[in-house]
C-alpha cells in the first residue's frame, strides 16, 4: 500500500528563497532507493511569521520508507546541513500516511 511521508517546515519570512536553495543543492539518493517513488517540496501559504514548506515522499509501502530511514543514504541527507540560524520557526513536523483510496491514470 502506497505510503506517503511529509515533514512541515514554518521558514521564517523573507527567507524562502534561501530554503528552496538548500533544497535545490542537497545531496538526495532518493530516486536509487527500492520502493521510491516521488518527491516534491511544496510552498504553502504565509502568516505573519513564516510560509509553510512541506517535503512529501511518495513510496510503494511504509516499509520501504523505514527502509530509507535506516539507510547510509538516509543519514547522509540529513548530515553536514548548512548553518541555518533564524529560518525555521521550530522542528520540523513529520506526517506519515498510508493510501486508503487511491486514482491514478491508467498505466
Amino acid at each position: 500500500m502506497t505510503f506517503i511521508a511529509m515533514n512541515r517546515f514554518r521558514v521564517a519570512l523573507g527567507r524562502e528563497e534561501e530554503f528552496e536553495t538548500i533544497w535545490r543543492n542537497r545531496q538526495s539518493d532518493l530516486p536509487s532507493m527500492p520502493g521510491f517513488v516521488v518527491f516534491h517540496l511544496l510552498r504553502g501559504p504565509s502568516d505573519e511569521q513564516a510560509t509553510l514548506f512541506v517535503s512529501h515522499t511518495v513510496w510503494e509501502t511504509r516499509g520501504h520508507f523505514e527502509d530509507w530511514t535506516r539507510s547510509e543514504a538516509f543519514r547522509r541527507a540529513h548530515s553536514g546541513a548548512p548553518k541555518t540560524t533564524g529560518l525555521y520557526l521550530g522542528p520540523p513536523q513529520f506526517e506519515g500516511f498510508e493510501a486508503v483510496v487511491e486514482t491514478a491514470l491508467p498505466a
